[in-house]
């Protein structure tokens, strides 16, 4: 009964606010022009050179366009609400220390258990695809020379060489970050520069071989053998195009690495927000730029290549382009891996600083002022997984922890707009007197939240995700019928209750009064935008396979055990629960 009560106490017990951002052991040296380079270094990458090609080819076709900007849109959902919490809490540990401070403990621990997970995998793929690009300009020399000398037993799970390249990039980039932040930036913003001017090289070089016929090919030119769809804008329909969006959304995984900087940034209340809507903005400007210039270049059937954007150079008669390109995706592949190990040891540093995970990883060297046991534990993880793992297989694990954590921050914003923490002078008047409609709506157009307020909040809120997620589901066990537009007449009305249920919800979450607190960035169109991302974000969700959520649920395994074992005795939210305990006379 005890162990139970621990578990409840866990579930609510939370971290105050502190928005003193003097108190740190992190040196402070980052800017805006850092940060911005950061986002844009950890998101503009294998994207662009690669992702770009197989989806126009496999799912979307020309309107790879519009499934980038659909994906675009759902990721800026997100920022703006990393955005603020980032100008509101200015501390390491990214979503996790947004959701210990709002939601609790034990939910914030599933959130930093799973960012763990997201940049282990997310390291080990980036630098298996460094190390993959690099083989490809040397005509696979170094898979053939590994082939034949260390050659590995075929698996589904391990890669068929050890992949010491792949090890060393990600130990040497460790070490890097060992030595400090700023230097490390410094080569993250030349890199960023460089991948930034070979893609505006891309976009100028490409105008001139732009043909518009490649936005309405007729299916009867695509080669017999070849899967090209229907031709036309939309050769795999609208239903291609959503799924290419979906793919396209993984490409914009990676601007949250600046939220894990709050503890050395100089300004980070004004500069965070700064950094990830910049950021989000060139990344998408670049995106849906090099995606339009690329399928008008060359059809988009014939663009399912390992480098694909090279490749259409080279078919249009340019190819000296391949050589500036192949700058261009080391430089960018460089900061996509920097922008991945990066927040790793930050993640573990805020974690062990709370004794849910533990105290050695908080260790800070007092000459370089960063986590150097949180860095080379975490690189040398992530090195062997590069080195051993067929990282494809994992691919899709790194998105349930980024997912969820996009959820959790959005439904932290909309917790903390409406959360009072103590009571007001009308909140016994406003407890009596009024009904539940008139509570509900707030027919009175009371200005000032209290603790009736936030209880009615909260529960509006929980209310509105559990119907978000179950119209996810229903979409997911219908999507063909949907997409068809053939759905059966009771589905039809589990949709047309669902979506009034949410309206009316809505309704009445946005009449509540919010909490007038100053901070630098604030989420425009609350509730609505926080509600969309919870929305783009579990759709994705429920669309993993279902190995996806196996290995998912065994990782959560080996992190309960650790927590129960030792973050729930020794976590600093149990111990401030101790100590006002023993101080009530």
């Amino acid at each position: 009964m005890q162990f139970v009560r621990n578990i409840l106490k866990a579930f609510v017990r939370r971290k105050p606010i502190e928005t003193s951002d003097n108190e740190t052991q992190l040196k402070r040296c980052l800017g805006p022009i850092d940060l911005t380079a950061l986002g844009i270094g950890s998101t503009l990458g294998v994207g662009v050179y690669v992702i770009t090609g197989t989806v126009a080819a496999n799912q979307s076709g020309p309107s790879v366009v519009i499934s980038f900007l659909i994906a675009a849109i759902s990721s800026i959902f997100a920022g703006l609400c990393y955005a603020e919490f980032g100008a509101l809490v200015p501390k390491a540990g990214s979503a996790y220390v947004y959701s210990y401070i709002s939601v609790g403990e034990l939910m914030a621990y599933v959130i930093g258990w799973n960012l763990i997970l997201e940049y282990i995998i997310g390291t080990a793929s980036v630098a298996r695809s460094y190390s993959n690009y690099l083989d490809y300009l040397c005509n696979n020399r170094i898979q053939n020379f590994f082939l034949q000398y260390i050659s590995l037993p075929k698996s589904q799970w391990f890669s068929t060489y050890p992949d010491i390249l792949a090890f060393s990039i990600t130990m040497l980039l460790s070490i890097m970050l060992t030595i400090g932040i700023q230097e490390s930036t410094r080569v993250n913003t030349i890199f960023t520069c460089v991948n930034i001017l070979v893609i505006i090289y891309c976009i100028i070089v490409g105008l001139f071989k732009i043909d518009f016929t490649n936005w309405n090919i007729d299916s009867n030119v695509i080669p017999a053998g070849v899967n090209g769809g229907d031709g036309g804008y939309f050769p795999f329909g609208i239903r291609g195009m959503i799924s290419g969006a979906a793919t396209c959304f993984y490409s914009f995984v990676g601007f949250d690495a600046i939220a894990t900087t709050g503890e050395e940034v100089i300004n980070p209340q004004r500069d965070i927000p700064i950094g990830i809507v910049l950021s989000l903005s060139v990344v998408t400007l670049a995106y849906c730029a090099v995606s339009a210039i690329q399928t008008l270049m060359w059809p988009y059937w014939d663009q399912n290549q390992k480098a694909p954007l090279p490749y259409v150079f080279d078919q249009i008669g340019f190819p000296f382009a391949k050589n500036v390109i192949a700058i261009g995706a080391l430089a960018g592949l460089s900061t996509s891996l920097l922008g991945s190990i990066y927040p790793l040891p930050r993640i573990l540093y805020a974690m062990a600083n709370d004794s849910l995970l533990f105290r050695f990883l908080a260790n800070i060297n007092p000459r370089l002022k960063t986590p150097v046991i949180a860095t080379v534990i975490s690189g040398l993880f992530s090195a062997l997984m590069a080195m051993f793992f067929d990282v494809e297989q994992l691919a899709e694990m790194m998105s349930i922890g980024t997912l969820l954590a996009y959820s959790l921050v959005a439904i932290s914003i909309l917790i903390l707009r409406y959360k009072v923490e103590t009571n007001t002078e009308n909140e016994l008047c406003y407890e009596t007197k009024q009904s539940l409609i008139s509570k509900l709506l707030n027919l009175e157009s009371n200005k000032q939240p209290n603790r009736s307020t936030s209880r009615i909040c909260l529960s509006l809120i929980v209310t509105t995700c559990i119907l978000i997620l179950a119209f996810n589901l229903v979409t997911y066990l219908n999507d063909e019928q949907m997409y068809n537009l053939s759905l059966s007449p009771t589905v039809m009305i589990i949709f047309a209750i669902i979506i009034l249920a949410l309206f009316a919800l809505i309704i009445m979450l946005s009449r509540q009064p919010m909490v007038q607190k100053e901070v630098s960035f604030k989420v425009p169109l609350v509730p609505l935008v926080p509600l969309l991302s919870v929305f783009a974000n579990t759709y994705l969700m429920v669309h993993l396979n279902h190995l996806t959520w196996l290995r998912f649920i065994v990782w959560m395994a080996i992190g309960f055990v650790i927590y129960f074992s030792y973050g729930i005795r020794y976590s600093v939210g149990y111990k401030t629960k101790k100590n006002n305990s023993n101080n009530i006379p």
